[in-house]
């Protein structure tokens, strides 16, 4: 297709034309086309003196008005006979004016009305021609300008705003709907366009430079016409004369609604041209609306239908295009929103009204928000706000939404509705780059004034010893999260050692668990647990430890037989809530191909009591398939002891807090002896945490402590070295079932026994 600037000139040359004229009529001197305006557009002389256009302007009008007459003949200075033949398309409209100038009859008579007719016969085969080719011209050139329009209009609404777009930053949806009306504007050739949407918020404007400031604000004041005409003609809608007072519009206008699916309008595109400029036509209407579309488009996938405010993708895109562009020393402060109890509004009064609480709520953030702040829904109930400022002004800021927020409540029906909200604010970490790293301070805080009553503003405060570890937990749970996803755990072995030797006694290893970071440092539970019970993330670490444990132990089957060692495997209260952990845990167990006996299953004493019923089920479970089971830390609950007849344990492992302090406090060291006396009777072992010095093993010992457990009997090493010196301690095992019957138990033993020596 040839493009704008390589197209053929519609008049172009008629030389072959004009040689025909004069070969029908040897008296022509020269030959001159002009357009249906009398504005000369060919000639076949170089220099063309004014009387000839004189004589055009004479003659136009009646070329215009005589749709049946072929033409007239006019003289020249000179008495040189000029003939004016029109040429006329299939609807007799006026195409072109062909003047054929001659050299004076040898008679120097002239009859105008014989010798036109006369000359005219001569000259129709050459002016039919000449007619046929110019209508065919002109409808090139209209298909030519046609196809030019539609091949823009294509290039238009199949271009993505956002990669049309120069200079904004990257991410900023806004710069879309801004380049979507820029480019509306331009395309359609007018002097301002505006997107107006008032339910979220939206006002973008942009006009022709040339604008005048009384016509910027007549252009404001019209948009609630235009809005209500929307609503009520749901399509599009030109004006190019006359406005509904008979007045006359200073603008030509093309109004689009922008329409939801129901019908409604939430909105509008609006267009402005110049009144000297060409009017609006149906193809106009039809590329605004569906440019309206788009817009629409646009603002359905970036702002919650709910709130009015971003979608949460939206947010996080705003968020990187604030956190990459942050210049030195610019302020932004984050706020976290969180409505108080909305379950007990949709309880008591629907989940409508709890739907319009959310959108009443979106509404007052929205409303308040100053220039360059932004917000968004960022889950159900939950809202989030960066603002351009400092601590202070965004402390007040947050303290008015939640004044704001106690306003929405009130009777409903005949019932009290109260609605509130808790704030935490905080600075912007720009360093972090990802959304609720960025927030994490401020959900910090958030989560502070939840528990410190609702309904109130907390501000992050490093001096705060919850809030910071929360700020923790919130930062440590998204890199646990991709430890899981990595594989970047690791499974620790800690000795648990009997104090005295017995037939039925033998060591066993509590299970530990440890994290890799991404830079290959190993992190103890300490600096993850927390986050992982906070976050939820125990039952998916529990699973993860027992497919672990199982896949490391499975190979050593033969040598494990004869039960040498046992294995001690943590789970969280989280997983006993699980309905699903049990099933999978037996499932494991049952088809790992090791004996279930040399585990034992250790649950926190306040999990069990917590949920003692499931407890009880799941040990009844494990005590028939062979496997022990403990409570872990066992007297830091408040009721355990009236339990402990029903629950069938095997072990108390008695909580380090006590134990560590038995050699300096009479009241721990009861305590112990208490317990261990209480377990004897019961016939359930006894394990003392903690045992971190000689002194300390000695002392748990004669307190009739079973076990120890601590840095004085073996420090935690990785799992795999245990499995490789496993061959060594089935070897100085005595058990019973340690027989040379089984060849591969002896082979191990034997390479162990070499080893020795």
């Amino acid at each position: 297709m040839s493009t704008e600037g390589e197209r053929t000139d519609p008049w172009g040359s008629f030389e072959p034309y004009a040689q025909l004229i004069r070969s029908l009529m040897p008296r022509a001197i020269s030959v001159s086309v002009f357009d249906a305006d009398g504005e000369m557009r060919w000639t076949s002389e170089t220099t063309t003196g004014p009387d000839l256009v004189n004589l055009v302007e004479d003659v136009l009008p009646n070329a215009r008005q005589q749709r049946d007459a072929a033409g007239e003949l006019r003289v020249l200075e000179g008495s040189l006979p000029v003939y004016f033949c029109w040429l006329r398309n299939d609807a007799k409209a006026l195409v072109a004016i062909v003047a054929v100038v001659c050299r004076p009859s040898s008679s120097g008579e002239l009859d105008p009305a014989r010798s036109f007719s006369l000359a005219h016969a001569f000259l129709r085969p050459a002016l039919e021609c000449m007619r046929r080719d110019l209508i065919a011209r002109a409808q090139i050139e209209d298909l030519n300008r046609s196809v030019t329009s539609l091949d823009k209009d294509l290039a238009l609404l199949l271009t993505d705003a956002a990669g049309a777009r120069t200079g904004s930053a990257a991410g900023d949806n806004a710069d879309e709907l801004k380049s979507l009306v820029q480019q509306a504007m331009e395309h359609l050739e007018c002097v301002t366009a505006a997107l107006i949407v008032p339910d979220k918020g939206i006002v973008i404007m942009r006009a022709n430079a040339a604008l005048s400031s009384a016509d910027n604000q007549l252009v404001a004041r019209t948009h609630r016409q235009l809005l209500s005409m929307a609503q009520m003609r749901q399509e599009p809608v030109i004006i190019n004369r006359l406005n509904a007072n008979g007045n006359r519009v200073p603008y030509r206008i093309l109004s689009c609604p922008l329409l939801q699916t129901g019908g409604r309008a939430i909105g509008l595109l609006a267009l402005f041209r110049d009144p000297q400029a060409p009017e609006f036509t149906a193809r106009d209407a039809r590329i605004g609306d569906i440019l309206a579309r788009k817009a629409h488009g646009i603002i359905e996938s970036n702002y919650d239908a709910m709130s009015g405010l971003y979608t949460r993708p939206a947010f996080e895109q705003r968020v990187r295009a604030v956190v990459s562009g942050a210049k030195k020393n610019a302020q932004w402060s984050a706020l976290y929103i969180d409505t108080d109890q909305l379950h007990v509004i949709n309880d008591n009064f629907g989940m409508h009204v709890g739907d319009k609480v959310i959108s009443q709520l979106g509404e007052l953030i929205r409303r308040r928000l100053a220039p360059g702040a932004f917000a968004a829904r960022i889950s159900g109930d939950r809202f989030a706000a960066l603002l351009p400022t400092g601590l202070d002004d965004a402390e007040q800021f947050a303290e008015s939404l939640r004044e704001g927020a106690e306003k929405i409540g009130g009777m409903h029906g005949e019932q009290s509705m109260h609605v509130s909200i808790s704030i935490g604010v905080a600075p912007l970490d720009t360093a972090a780059g990802e959304l609720m790293h960025s927030l994490a301070a401020a959900e910090t805080a958030c989560k502070a004034a939840k528990d410190r009553g609702r309904n109130r503003v907390e501000t992050y405060q490093t001096d705060d010893p919850s809030i910071v570890r929360r700020f923790t937990d919130i930062n440590i749970a998204g890199r646990l999260r991709v430890a899981l996803t990595e594989d970047r755990l690791r499974l620790d072995a800690q000795l648990i050692a009997p104090f005295v030797n017995g037939p039925d006694v033998r060591p066993h290893y509590e299970l530990l668990l440890r994290m890799i970071d991404e830079d290959g440092q190993t992190l103890g539970p300490d600096r993850f647990l927390s986050a992982a019970n906070r976050y939820q993330l125990m039952p998916t670490i529990d699973r993860w430890v027992i497919e672990k444990a199982l896949e490391l132990l499975a190979p050593h089957a033969p040598l494990l037989a004869c039960r040498p060692v046992g294995f001690a495997i943590n789970f969280s209260g989280q997983s006993l809530s699980d309905d699903s952990f049990s099933e999978f845990l037996f499932d494991r167990l049952e088809h790992c191909g090791l004996d279930p006996s040399i585990f034992c299953f250790e649950l926190t004493e306040n999990a069990t009591v917590a949920n003692v019923g499931r407890a009880e089920n799941l040990m009844r479970r494990l005590r028939r398939l062979g496997c022990s089971v403990a409570l872990d830390d066992f007297g830091t609950g408040l009721s355990s002891l009236s339990y402990l007849r029903q629950l069938p344990v095997t072990t108390l492992k008695i909580d380090g807090s006590f134990v560590r302090d038995i050699l300096r406090d009479a009241r721990s060291e009861s305590m112990v002896q208490a317990i261990a006396q209480l377990a004897r009777g019961m016939s359930i072992a006894t394990v003392a945490e903690y045992v971190e010095t000689e002194e300390l093993r000695h002392r748990v010992a004669a307190l009739g402590v079973d076990y120890g457990q601590g840095f004085a009997i073996g420090r935690p090493k990785p799992l795999q070295e245990v499995l490789a010196e496993l061959p060594l301690i089935a070897a100085a095992s005595t058990a019973p079932s340690a027989s040379a019957d089984d060849p591969l138990l002896e082979a191990h033993v034997e390479a162990a026994v070499a080893n020795l020596h």
